[in-house]
């Protein structure tokens, strides 16, 4: 990789699969460098354990659409789902020939999982690390690529601006707290959720929604940041630190929940935000600060088989899945609003892309439909790489002026950006 340089074509902030993504479909020729807060491989796409769903067929269009516009209470944009839905075929090609590998049966055929809001199987897994398993392979292509710059424990700590447009941004190191400036033609915001923000998420504890609080800091149109939606069954825990996740596959798979007495309690394949509902009701009645999770009905060939990093987390953690049932409490888990995006993930600021969590794009509404995060970062990173592309002929980068001494408080700068986002966030009902 080429040493670091203060003018790129394009400047990305996040190294989840949106970033990656975006890297990988803009032409060989472009400068590109890539921002990541910690190291590359801290990012919530390697956490995701379920998987990435993908259109069946033509038959299976209506129910997977109806599916996503009812888990997100159809505040959906339907166009959006549209262009989701049908771009996963292509999409999942092109992650195949990269190298992802996805479970398969005996005849080499892909094999589908089923996970809560779903009415059909239509989820391609890798075990219970489908996350891993994608952003890994697009890692490891984007470090082959000469023009692809990764600079790890460097954050995005604002945007610069030029005649009303993005210029590039200006960027700190977190270990050495220096801060310069980055120009570029074009910049995308991927960096994330914002779990870092509360007690009790599944997400990296440094995905604190910077971008987030950059563009509203710049008038950058954002929506819906009080759709935050809470994971029904994380692993529950006294010591402090992210949620370990307990996929909703398992629940695909035939888990049931359990309240004290052992009892079943509620349909566990609901959209998560009911059966968040559910669990927490059952909580305030019973008096407990979690609920029970039996893994035993999918079985012990298909425990081990799909789930062996769950099956080995609550082994370390003294629970036996295949003999005993395992606490489980709702947390933090995704953010649906985000930085207001168009089809080719455009802010309303030029020169300004976002995509993956950090976007808000339509597709989710009020409640992601599990599985669904993955293919949307694809889907909407790819575009906006592609928009890029067609444009990078006809725009050269900026430089201007770059005040440095506003950022040098960082601890008040961060917590006026956390506050921000907060205040906003708050308005959601069922905050830990």
């Amino acid at each position: 990789m080429a040493e670091l340089q203060q003018n790129y074509d394009v400047l990305i902030a996040g190294t989840g699969v949106a970033g990656l993504m975006c890297a990988l479909n803009l032409p060989r020729e472009a400068r590109i460098l890539m921002l990541t807060k910690a190291a590359v491989d801290e990012s919530d796409s390697f956490l995701a354990q379920g998987g990435i769903c993908m259109l069946r067929g033509e038959d299976d269009y209506q129910s997977y659409f109806e599916d996503t516009m009812r888990a997100g209470h159809y505040e959906n944009d339907e166009a959006a789902v549209r262009q989701m839905i049908l771009s996963s075929p292509q999409i999942i090609r092109e992650l195949v020939a990269d190298g992802v590998d996805f479970a398969r049966d005996e005849e080499g055929n892909f094999r589908f999982t089923r996970e809560g809001g779903h009415s059909r199987s239509r989820i391609l897994f890798h075990d219970d690390v489908t996350g891993k398993e994608i952003t890994g392979k697009l890692l490891r292509l984007a470090r082959s690529r000469s023009n692809v710059k990764i600079l790890e424990y460097a954050e995005l700590v604002d945007i610069l601006l030029s005649d009303g447009e993005c210029a590039g941004g200006v960027v700190r190191r977190t270990e050495s707290g220096e801060l310069f400036p980055v120009y570029a033609a074009f910049t995308l915001l991927a960096t994330g959720g914002v779990g870092g923000l509360y007690e009790h998420s599944t997400n990296f504890r440094h995905l604190t929604g910077d971008a987030l609080a950059i563009a509203m800091k710049h008038g950058v149109a954002v929506e819906h940041l009080n759709y935050v939606q809470i994971h029904p069954t994380t692993f529950y825990s006294e010591k402090h630190g992210r949620r370990f996740l307990i996929s909703e596959s398992v629940r695909g798979e035939g888990a049931v929940l359990l309240d004290k007495e052992g009892k079943r309690f509620c349909n566990e394949l609901l959209p998560r935000d009911i059966v968040t509902g559910e669990i927490r009701a059952r909580m305030r009645k019973d008096g407990t600060k979690h609920v029970w999770l039996d893994m035993r009905p999918v079985g012990e060939k298909t425990i081990l088989e799909h789930f062996p990093t769950i099956y080995a987390r609550c082994q370390r953690e003294g629970y036996d899945v295949l003999k005993q049932p395992i606490p489980v409490v709702p947390a933090q888990h995704y953010f649906m609003g985000g930085i207001k995006v168009d089809a080719d993930a455009h802010t309303s600021l030029g020169r300004l892309y976002a995509a993956g969590e950090t976007a808000c794009n339509g597709v989710h509404g009020k409640n992601r439909l599990a599985s669904n995060s993955l293919l949307e970062s694809l889907v909407w990173a790819k575009r906006a790489a592609l928009d890029m592309s067609a444009k990078l002929k006809e725009v050269s980068v900026k430089e201007v002026p770059a005040d440095l001494s506003q950022y040098e408080d960082y601890g008040r700068m961060k917590e006026n950006y956390a506050k921000s986002i907060r205040e906003e966030a708050e308005r959601e009902d069922c905050l830990d």
